[in-house]
């Protein structure tokens, strides 16, 4: 192997007598250079676009949420609190209601989701950062905060005392109604806050403390929809899940921030994979130019190539030695090319060369997954392609 390694990187790196050669093996660095280094560029920028977009979710969604295993409420006693404030692996949890509410507002109507929380929700995620007016609940009185989306849609300003926001959700029971009147809870309540985190979320949630919601919707003290929790550093989920359900006497499902927002988890996999798949492509057809040249210094060395076989090298010997050769082109290229573009993303993060607004700059990620991802692609495609150019040289002995 020493001998073929030694060889190659002659071949390498000293010109050739015929011009020609030393163009195509240029050209053919060049383009394992380009590939790596843009294959690392798209997945870099789209490993940045995936966090920015899950950003917005981490306001609102826990590391775990606690649901009942059927049907919409479940109950927690003051014993399964405790067991859940010993817990360790816990830093936080809260106490949540949901649920599908009607807001009238000056004749204008929209339909939303009302979530009632307890004191912890604010330690448990960072809501109150979202908030751009106003400021979070206050117990003292009947109060929510909304998203921006809704703000919009009703005209709603902050502290409003004059014209409150009305919210309705149809009470419970059956039998026929008489009067439409009688079949909605309502209560008005004054906003003391607006949110804003994307168009979606902006639209959806409206907030309230939890004894307001358990009055709005004629809950019992210790039922709720869910609750939400907080881990504490190098905590492993799956792990703290087993331990909570053992505390619940009833049956409940645990989630996970992936397993709460499953279908854009699945639309971010599925474009970062076929983003990969096209910039693999490109990377293929530029590996052809190292088969075209291995190929070409095969053939431009055919009587050294007997020379070194009647010295007594060996058909794998001189196999190895064009092996390699592509091995090294693959290799060379490949590191100039990520090292490049580690270093151009590490500008744009520092420096925020590409910006999106004036104030936004193009989301970007280094992260090791794609560091590797690009050695071990450029790794395999350059095997297969040095492999395949090499086995012309058995060809080139016997001419």
């Amino acid at each position: 192997m020493k001998f073929s390694l030694y060889i190659a990187r002659r071949y390498l790196f000293t010109k050739s007598s015929n011009n020609a050669i030393n163009i195509i093996t240029i050209i053919a660095a060049i383009g394992v250079f380009a590939g790596a280094f843009s294959l690392f560029i798209v997945l870099s920028g789209f490993s940045g676009l995936r966090d920015f977009s899950l950003s917005f979710t981490n306001a609102f969604d826990p590391d775990l949420k606690v649901l009942p295993a059927s049907g919409k409420t479940l109950q927690v006693s003051e014993e399964e609190t405790s067991e859940l404030q010993k817990m360790q692996g816990v830093a936080q949890f809260s106490k949540v209601i949901e649920e599908r509410i009607f807001l009238d507002y000056r004749s204008k109507n929209h339909t939303a989701f009302i979530k009632g929380v307890d004191e912890n929700y604010p330690r448990v995620n960072d809501i109150e950062s979202t908030i751009y007016d106003g400021t979070w609940l206050n117990k003292n009185e009947p109060q929510v905060v909304v998203g921006a989306g809704i703000s919009r849609l009703l005209g709603l300003s902050i502290f409003n005392y004059n014209d409150l926001l009305s919210i309705l959700v149809p009470k419970p029971g059956k039998g026929q109604i008489t009067n439409p009147a009688d079949a909605f809870n309502r209560k008005q309540v004054i906003i003391s806050g607006i949110y804003s985190v994307n168009e979606d979320l902006d639209s959806k949630y409206v907030f309230s403390n939890i004894s307001f919601a358990q009055s709005l919707l004629n809950l019992e003290p210790d039922t709720y929809t869910g609750l939400e929790l907080k881990l504490a550093p190098g905590t492993d989920p799956d792990v703290l899940s087993k331990k909570i359900k053992s505390v619940f006497s009833e049956e409940i499902i645990i989630k996970n921030r992936a397993q709460l927002n499953e279908v854009l988890y699945k639309m971010l996999n599925t474009e970062n994979l076929a983003v990969y798949l096209i910039f693999t492509l490109v990377l293929i057809i530029a590996l052809f130019n190292v088969v075209g040249s291995i190929i070409m210094v095969i053939l431009d060395k055919r009587e050294n190539v007997k020379t070194l076989f009647s010295l007594g090298a060996t058909p794998n010997q001189i196999k190895n030695i064009f092996f390699l050769q592509g091995m090294l082109m693959c290799f060379i290229g490949g590191i100039i090319g990520l090292g490049c573009s580690i270093v151009l993303i590490y500008l744009q993060l520092q420096y925020d060369l590409v910006m999106i607004t004036p104030t936004l700059p193009y989301p970007v990620s280094i992260t090791a997954e794609n560091i590797l991802l690009v050695i071990l692609t450029i790794g395999i495609l350059g095997v297969i392609a040095s492999y395949i150019a090499a086995g012309r040289s058995k060809k080139a002995l016997a001419h």
